[in-house]
């Protein structure tokens, strides 16, 4: 049995910095780079690029809405036709640093609110994909499992894999705690360890309000910007390790 472990990275701007990229980074399998829209810079994405290829990580794009003040997280009310231009862009931002490199992209991984309306309406789901696959179809996109990305991936025939998260609690819907509701994030890594084991050995998860959820994901979502995070992934990592759990990027 193996899991992809995949972290946001790269969301510093200029010389204001977020998270815990290179702590982070030797503990996760795949990142996904964040393309100038929701946050970091032309000069911090190629520093990320560089930072990735020293740990050997399979790099994603992590598209956003173009909103930079709210950090990509206030929904917008742009067209299918805006948003497939928008990724098209940011997922060619990234290409051309890992040219740089030497490097190719593995993924793509759309961010907050962008995310989020995906999630729920599979024509804007169906927009990313399109733009995913015309720009490279050798590129995976990433979905939250069982939700109506999954159904716009199918639809435009966009290779995909499904993702479930570390630390955020569920619905029964099967769909994530708004942020902004009491016990959205867990904080305990040992708790949050005990909840990615099962996910990924009984394809399913404990709700916020005490049900079982499905689901089947091939990558789980770990973050590198909250208190203790790096701690938190480490005791993920150890515990799969431990369980026998092989630990790497999922196109390899």
């Amino acid at each position: 049995m193996r899991i992809d472990l995949n972290c946001d990275m790269g969301e510093s701007f200029g010389v204001y910095t977020l998270g815990h990229d290179e702590t982070a980074m030797p503990y996760v399998t795949s990142i996904n780079v964040a393309c100038g829209f929701h946050a970091s810079d032309p000069n911090n994405i190629v520093h990320t690029i560089k930072k990735a290829k020293k740990y050997n990580l399979a790099i994603g794009a992590h598209p956003s809405f173009p909103d930079l003040v709210g950090f990509g997280r206030r929904a917008m009310a742009a067209s299918h036709e805006e948003i497939y231009a928008d990724v098209v862009y940011q997922i060619g931002a990234l290409m051309g640093v890992c040219k740089t490199e030497g490097l190719t992209l593995q993924h793509v991984k759309p961010h907050g609110a962008l995310y989020n309306m995906a999630e729920k309406d599979s024509k804007v789901a169906a927009a990313i994909a399109k733009a995913i696959k015309e720009v490279d179809p050798n590129l995976y996109m990433v979905c939250s499992c069982g939700s109506m990305m999954v159904q716009g991936a199918q639809a435009v025939g966009v290779k995909y894999v499904e993702e479930a998260f570390a630390d955020r609690a569920y619905t029964k819907e099967g769909t994530l705690v708004p942020r902004r509701e009491q016990g959205a994030v867990i904080h305990d890594p040992q708790a949050v360890a005990d909840r990615v084991l099962t996910m990924i050995m009984n394809e399913k998860v404990q709700t916020i309000d005490g049900f079982d959820v499905v689901l089947k994901p091939q990558t789980i979502c770990v973050h590198g910007d909250t208190p203790g995070a790096v701690d938190m992934i480490k005791a993920i990592r150890t515990r799969l390790v431990q369980d026998g759990i092989i630990v790497r990027a999922f196109s390899v």
